[in-house]
């Protein structure tokens, strides 16, 4: 195992369709491609055994790959490697941040000069509790100033992170104190302002001006001007560079009696706690002591630095799950790139004690780095995601009237679990689209004085699907619980045909947008070989579908649709889809402050939406 350093942080291994987790569980398939189905099912999901066959467990462990900002248009990142991040509180694409900060027209606060301002930014949680995260240094004698310390931070597209800053004037006896020293009650208040990051990043200049203004619940004075707070974000190089790195080994031990080893690598950071966390592997060779695997993608921010320590381990894999190491070793980037420099092997040892270095040697055969284009790249070129919902309004989720049903409105305002849904998803990609009008329709139901629908607009509306807002859905849909009769059967098709119809239409027309569909279902569905026809159809276009579950129905069908054997949807004429484009998933509650399983499937996003334009060589050109 060799040790190197890569970034820590979510879906960092493009692999296999079908995926392995370190800890000898089954992961479903990991499907990221063009298209996403989402499709919110409550239950909780049990993660299965892992490596139960050969066909299915070496598939999982296939992961070529990199980052899932830099995930080759060849493979899918490693559904494996996400679920063991994720469990450890590692989630989504993220990438590092600088936010710098200068003002205008403060207010003056000082007699016998101009105010000496400080920035002071807290974290503003959804519960409205602040935790302070930066101060700046204090500018002295200046309404306008422009300072110079950074607030660096991750950028994480699945959350919504919302900050709060403040701007004090520094009193003159404590200016000589540092900064973090100051007592914030002892210093003038300027102003203060919230935005949530997302505001910035998605700005074609990735610049916002905010205006200052008194604390909430603080009296108005007769001077109502508090000046302007200026925010520009800059992402990190580090963020864009990308090694790409292909290994061999020679002479490898045979773990197997009646053939060959079977070997893959594992490549891990080390993290603070000293647990090894997998941030990439390879795909499995069968019955080669000689391998030479395919390229492994890994950035340098993933690695902390290139400098920073990796882990690489080789093992022969086996069906069990229970994998046998050959040995390992420990690097970093730069001494990855020496080896390919000089075409010299590294001996990989095994941890028991007096075994010394086995004959097995690692080799680099390749190592390159290139500067890759960032998510962030093509939203401040003007790219965009917009967000379309379809809800199950079948018999199955029960009478809305009754507390017992999915979709009962409780008047206490707790949400059911399609609300839930809404929200979860719809407040982070409501920042991502301009212009807020959100596509909704209803299925499964009939609505008054017509037949069955099962693609019917949920505003009401004959004419067009639009609604203003994450409010408008919510509005429109407990509006249409009490305008439709709930019935049946589940029927995905006609629901992903109008998505795709928009979708395909939109890039027609060059538009730079990217679609997301959320579909929320309690029911297993009948129409299984017509959502293939779709889902194969929809494969080519600037289209994601997230599908989670609601309720206890069977979920077979829906991890058919997930690809969980490693196998593309297949039409009923013949024609495979260019991609996996569906990622399932049951909903289940927040615990313990972790992020919702909801969340971990809009990390996938950005993956696909960059898969999506590399394979189609689209570039980010400026606006």
């Amino acid at each position: 195992m060799l040790k190197t350093s890569l970034q820590d942080l979510g879906k960092l291994v493009r692999g296999g369709r079908k995926l392995v987790q370190l800890t000898g569980k089954e992961g479903k398939t990991d499907i990221r491609g063009v298209a996403v189905v989402c499709v919110l099912f409550i239950q909780t999901v049990s993660m299965g055994n892992c490596c139960s066959d050969v066909s299915s467990g070496a598939g999982a462990i296939a992961g070529v790959g990199g980052t899932a900002a830099i995930s080759s248009a060849r493979g899918t990142t490693n559904d494996a490697v996400d679920y063991y991040l994720k469990s450890r509180g590692f989630n989504g694409l993220f990438s590092h941040i600088e936010l710098s900060f200068c003002a205008s027209n403060l207010r003056d606060r000082d007699v016998l000069s101009k105010s000496d301002p400080m920035v002071v930014v807290y974290r503003k949680e959804k519960d409205e509790t602040l935790s302070e995260v930066y101060r700046s240094e204090v500018v002295l004698n200046s309404l306008a100033p422009k300072w110079i310390k950074k607030f660096t931070l991750a950028y994480h597209f699945e959350t919504v992170q919302t900050f709060l800053f403040r701007v004090y004037d520094v009193d003159t006896q404590y200016q000589n104190s540092k900064e973090e020293m100051l007592k914030l009650d002892q210093q003038q208040f300027l102003g203060e302002a919230t935005c949530v990051l997302s505001e910035i990043i998605t700005k074609s200049t990735k610049t916002i001006t905010l205006e200052l203004k008194r604390k909430e619940g603080v009296a108005a004075q007769t001077q109502h001007h508090h000046g302007k707070l200026i925010i520009h974000a800059e992402e990190s190089l580090a963020s864009k560079i990308t090694t790409e790195i292909v290994f061999r080994c020679s002479s490898l031990e045979s773990k197997d009696l009646f053939s060959k080893s079977d070997p893959f690598l594992v490549v891990s950071k080390i993290v603070e706690q000293g647990t090894p966390i997998p941030v990439s592997k390879t795909e499995v060779l069968k019955n080669n002591l000689n391998p030479i695997w395919k390229p492994l993608f890994l950035s340098v921010q993933q690695a902390g630095s290139k400098d920073s320590p990796l882990i690489i381990e080789c093992s022969d894999f086996n069906s069990n799950g229970k994998h046998s190491l050959i040995g390992k070793v420990q690097k970093s980037l730069s001494d990855l790139e020496k080896l390919h420099l000089t075409g010299q092997g590294i001996n990989l040892s095994l941890p028991t004690t007096g075994a010394g270095q086995s004959k097995s040697q690692l080799f680099v055969d390749k190592f390159t780095e290139t500067v890759q284009h960032t998510f962030l790249e093509y939203l401040a070129s003007g790219f965009e995601l917009s967000f379309m919902v379809a809800v199950d309004f079948t018999a199955s989720n029960g009478n809305p009237r009754l507390p017992d049903s999915l979709h009962y409105i409780d008047p206490s305002g707790h949400l059911n679990a399609y609300q839930r849904a809404i929200v979860d998803v719809g407040e982070v990609l409501q920042f991502y689209d301009s212009d807020k009008r959100f596509p909704a329709w209803g299925f499964g139901a009939r609505p008054i004085d017509s037949p069955v629908s099962h693609c019917f607009n949920l505003n009401g509306s004959s004419s067009y699907s639009e609604v203003d807002g994450i409010q408008g859905i919510m509005t429109s849909y407990t509006s249409a619980l009490f305008n439709v009769s709930l019935a049946g059967p589940t029927l995905f098709g006609p629901v992903i045909n109008s998505a795709a119809m928009i979708a395909s239409q939109s890039l027609a027309q060059g538009s730079r947008r990217y679609y997301v569909l959320l579909i929320i279902t309690d029911g297993v569905i009948t129409d299984l070989q017509e959502t293939k026809d779709a889902l194969v159809s929809a494969s080519d276009l600037p289209l994601s579908m997230l599908i989670v579950g609601v309720g206890g129905a069977d979920f077979k069908e829906m991890e058919i649709l997930d690809a969980d054997r490693g196998e593309r949807l297949e039409s009923s004429s013949g024609r495979v889809a260019s991609r996996d484009i569906v990622q399932f998933v049951a909903l289940r509650d927040v615990q313990h402050g972790q992020v919702s399983v909801v969340q971990a499937l809009l990390a996938e996003l950005p993956s696909q939406f960059l898969t999506y334009m590399r394979i189609r060589n689209m570039k980010p050109v400026p606006l």
